[in-house]
């Protein structure tokens, strides 16, 4: 087993083919053929489906560890170039939508900055697009919501931020400033599906109160059940830092009494020493929340986030 084939397994898997994996690696299809034929020679079982192109179930697993090796590779190779000259390297973080907007352009800023070497690289999806992407080394660092329920992720609070009802200004919530849980309960509200974090939270709050929540509809995405509420098409239950408009002839902006904020922290993969940059890129972006948090309305720095954790 070599890199060479695992880098023509990922390349396959990546691009859809060995046709797309050679002209990825800027190289002849037979020389991909040639790699995936040993390794799997190796292992003693197919990696690829030939009649599709398309990985079997043993070779997602193999390529899952490949991408965690090559990361690990990208992070040796950074160290090494940082032991004696200023940080550089690739550094790639992915941030939840409704924290993107405010955050990533200071984070940018300060980065160019303190480490113009450092190559940053953002993604911006949601918590559950963003964890797999970490798990798999494709990220080294992603501020997600909080909790995270995964043996491989460590996490570290970044902020709290609290929740807030968007309605329409002709919906029955308009008129109030601020509901219940209860109150909120009595209307079909735009949600996150269940199974994240913040749809949780919310259901958790609802079972305390002896209440269920009703949805309208279930949008796995902040920004886009943003979208839709500031469209018209329903009340929606959401974080303080998604509300960026205040022209309340668009809509209604309306506290929840009682219901915890939502938690963003910072994920990373529990094994695996992260690389200068990463590390950089951590150190900054605590200094950066920490500046830019108390400048949000609702947005909340933890008790002990006068510094950096270390």
């Amino acid at each position: 087993m070599d890199l060479r084939q695992l880098a023509a397994l990922t390349a396959i898997a990546e691009h859809g083919g060995f046709s797309a994996a050679a002209r990825a690696l800027h190289t002849v299809q037979s020389n991909i053929s040639t790699h995936v034929a040993r390794l799997e020679r190796e292992l003693g079982v197919i990696l690829v489906d030939r009649s599709t192109g398309t990985l079997t179930v043993e070779g997602e697993a193999v390529v899952g560890r490949a991408r965690r090796v090559q990361s690990e590779l990208d992070a040796l190779v950074a160290d090494v170039a940082s032991v004696n000259k200023e940080v550089s390297g690739p550094a790639r973080i992915g941030i939840i939508g409704t924290t993107a907007r405010w955050l990533t352009s200071s984070l940018l800023e300060a980065m160019t900055e303190r480490h113009p070497r450092v190559h940053v690289v953002v993604v911006d999806a949601t918590t559950t697009s963003l964890l797999p992407q970490l798990d798999t080394g494709r990220l080294d660092l992603a501020v997600v919501a909080l909790p995270v329920h995964l043996t491989d992720i460590d996490t570290e609070v970044l902020f709290a931020e609290d929740l807030v009802v968007v309605a329409p200004p002709d919906h029955p919530l308009a008129t109030h400033t601020s509901v219940t849980i209860e109150e909120l309960a009595e209307h079909a509200l735009l949600l996150e599906p269940p199974g994240t974090a913040f749809r949780d939270d919310l259901e958790v709050a609802a079972a305390r109160a002896g209440v269920e929540l009703q949805s309208k509809a279930e949008v796995d995405g902040m920004r886009l059940l943003t979208s839709l509420a500031f469209e018209g098409f329903g009340a929606a239950v959401l974080p303080a830092s998604a509300v960026t408009r205040a022209n309340p002839a668009v809509f209604r902006r309306v506290a929840i009494e009682g219901v915890p904020g939502r938690v963003v922290g910072l994920a990373r993969r529990r094994r695996g020493l992260p690389s200068a940059p990463a590390r950089a890129l951590r150190e900054v972006l605590f200094d950066v929340v920490a500046a830019q948090a108390p400048q949000q309305t609702g947005i909340h720095l933890p008790v002990e986030a006068d510094a950096p954790p270390t």
